[in-house]
């Protein structure tokens, strides 16, 4: 606790130089270059990761509902796109019965690459780990379906209590004489349901993702604050998709996927800018601050 508290402080007396360090080293580490690697990966799995979660939860929860629910909350991801995905997923599940063998396997693979991806760009950023300690083989395998799986109780759980709010939402209250709906406050629930889910997902990511065992306070406090910077972004993108875009016109029929991808991207720069900003603080807990970049150097097989 000593030693954070010193840490802290030694931030706060250098935050321009402590930013610039963070900047500097995330271009060594071709920050923008991994936000891409893992945005393109993340457009690949995006897909087949909710047909496979949409078809277990479908036997416990009508899948209509279930649509619904990743209809409202698919925004938090991909902005002002949600609807054409769930429409895409919906014309799968419709099909659902000729899924073979070989394709649940392709799908299998193909939902786990993106949190391959980004553990590989977390083993870049947080190099200093790497060096000291590898993670083992099998560890790695497990651990994309493992965030699978937390993903498909996360949707479970939201789904309950998105029907429990909406439920609430048809009701009203006497307050004062006055009949009032509880339309508002249902709405206000749901978003913070929301919310708080990009929250916990962000903080996981930096809690396992990266080797090693990373203070939970600085998983948290990361979660945090890269959630509520998206939450930002994601708003104005909605607006500028809504109102000054004219994607649709050059793109066409590729106007979902390149808009998914930019929004994608703009949101893994932001998680890997506050791996790195993790990173950085546990590098000064240890040494000065410095604003000289140190560039990754990979060790040759």
């Amino acid at each position: 606790m000593w030693n954070a508290g010193r840490t802290a402080r030694k931030i706060f007396k250098q935050p321009g130089a402590f930013a610039l360090a963070v900047i500097k080293q995330f271009r060594a580490n071709q920050g923008v270059l991994l936000a891409g690697a893992v945005a393109y990966y993340t457009l690949l799995s995006l897909v087949p990761l909710l047909i496979l979660i949409l078809m277990a939860l479908s036997h416990i929860v009508p899948e209509d509902r279930l649509l619904s629910t990743l209809s409202e909350y698919l925004e938090f991801v991909v902005p002002g796109q949600s609807a054409a995905l769930v429409q895409e997923v919906r014309t799968f599940l419709a099909q659902k019965q000729v899924v073979g063998g070989i394709l649940f396997v392709t799908m299998l693979f193909f939902s786990a690459l993106a949190f391959t991806i980004l553990e590989n760009a977390m083993s870049v950023i947080f190099y200093h780990r790497v060096k000291i300690k590898r993670r083992h083989f099998l560890v790695s395998a497990v651990m994309p379906y493992l965030f699978i799986l937390f993903l498909g109780i996360g949707l479970l759980i939201v789904t309950v209590l998105s029907g429990v709010f909406q439920f609430l939402g048809t009701r009203s209250i006497v307050l004062l004489g006055q009949t009032r709906s509880l339309d508002q406050i249902s709405m206000f629930f749901l978003y913070v349901i929301g919310v708080i889910g990009e929250m916990l997902l962000i903080t996981a990511i930096y809690f396992v993702m990266p080797v090693g065992r990373l203070s939970l306070r600085h998983a948290m406090i990361g979660g945090v604050m890269a959630a509520l910077l998206w939450e930002l972004t994601r708003h104005i993108l909605a607006w500028y998709y809504t109102t000054m875009s004219q994607i649709q016109l050059v793109y066409g029929s590729l106007t979902t996927a390149i808009a998914v991808l930019l929004s994608v991207e703009i949101g893994a720069l932001i998680l890997l800018i506050g791996a790195q900003v993790i990173a950085e603080y546990e590098r000064v807990s240890r040494e000065p601050i410095q604003t000289s970049s140190r560039p990754v150097k990979l060790e040759k097989p």
